[in-house]
């Protein structure tokens, strides 16, 4: 499914990988007996060069694109040593292209897929990350960066409405600028018998310039397994919440595999706050396949309407919906396999197919 090669270049190792699996559980998602949808995630292409002594200090310079057939993402991130008992520090700058799907992407098929709305985001980010060491089952990572976001149509042209006429930007303008300082809090614990994990974030936007958008944002995944007997049980919940200033397409967008499974990306509904809530049992059926039944459901909270120009309403999206089914997952030399069969509230049937390299998620 793919090709991998390492390139020794004095000190400087070049990683060269061209993968077809990566990310596929992100993006072949069909309706059962129909067509399948376009891709919109599929990673066909990776690089990623690391150098593990650039000054002769043990400074790692870490240098990494992907390119997809919709989206790409290029990021350059340099790490200085540091003593294990002060913060590690992390410059890094990023630029990303994807399409905006879960907030304008239009659902289909009983809104079971959700289509292009003709907005992409073209993102710019420069920024320090300050980990700090863990303590016991704790650990927390600090963040300042610059963003640029500049919102483009399917031709590549910076545009500043959707095609109902209503603002992209928070500005008005072809892109939104904005400093963002933020703070996550990682809980994790595993025992034979089970695992918690509970994850933090929040995101303060600094008005370094009036122009820049003021807002706090956070994000919370709260996460819980239970061994049944040769059953596992596991349990999560993902909220959130944005007050200040606000963009449409920093909204909670619900639906789609990660969130609801039934439903296409942002295709129940996306609002300023939102919460999810996700439950599974897998029961081994050999040493290599598992089987599992699961239940999804989400909702906006009603905060759709407070999204400028509420895409959500003009989409027809519910707000609510839930979604069950049942499913598979294989080991195999590939990565693993994953076979959903999810049914939303509206009957609509749609599998989900997907492969998780190995190597990739290493």
């Amino acid at each position: 499914m793919g090709a991998q090669k390492s390139i020794h270049a004095g000190r400087a190792k070049i990683d060269v990988n061209v993968d077809f699996t990566h990310k596929l559980c992100t993006s072949l998602m069909f309706p059962a007996f129909r067509d399948t949808s376009s891709p919109l995630s599929l990673v066909i292409g990776s690089l990623c060069i690391k150098h593990p002594n650039l000054f002769g200090g043990s400074e790692k310079l870490d240098v990494s694109w992907d390119k997809g057939l919709y989206d790409s993402n290029v990021l350059v991130a340099f790490r200085r040593p540091r003593p294990e008992w002060r913060p590690q520090q992390c410059f890094f700058i990023q630029h990303s292209l994807s399409p905006e799907i879960g907030v304008y992407g239009t659902p289909v098929d009983n809104f079971s897929r959700s289509g292009s709305g003709g907005v992409n985001l073209s993102k710019l980010a420069v920024g320090l990350d300050l980990s700090e060491p863990a303590s016991s089952k704790w650990s927390s990572t600090t963040s300042v960066k610059f963003e640029h976001v500049r919102p483009i149509n399917d031709d590549g042209r910076a545009i500043t409405r959707d095609l109902d006429g209503f603002p992209i930007t928070c500005s008005g303008n072809t892109h939104d600028s904005m400093v963002v300082l933020k703070q996550e809090s990682r809980f994790a614990k595993a025992t034979d018998q089970g695992l918690s994990h509970f994850t933090m974030q929040i995101e303060q936007g600094i008005p370094v310039v009036s122009k820049w958008l003021i807002f706090n944002r956070f994000k919370f995944v709260a996460s819980k397994g239970v061994r049944l007997g040769p059953a596992f049980l596991l349990a999560s919940l993902t909220g959130g919440s944005i007050v200040g200033d606000m963009a449409p397409y920093q909204a909670f967008a619900i639906g789609g595999l990660g969130s609801v499974r039934g439903y296409g990306e942002g295709a129940v509904g996306s609002g300023r706050s939102c919460l999810v809530s996700n439950t599974e049992l897998a029961l081994p059926l050999n040493e290599m396949t598992e089987g599992t039944i699961f239940l999804d459901c989400g909702t906006d909270l009603g905060s759709s309407r407070l999204v400028p120009g509420n895409p959500s309403l003009r989409q027809g999206k519910p707000g609510f919906g839930y979604g069950f089914g049942y499913g598979l997952r294989f080991k195999s030399p590939l990565g693993h396999l994953q076979v959903d069969y999810a049914i939303n509230a509206f009957n609509q049937k749609t599998l989900y197919f997907g492969v998780t390299n190995l190597a990739s998620s290493t």
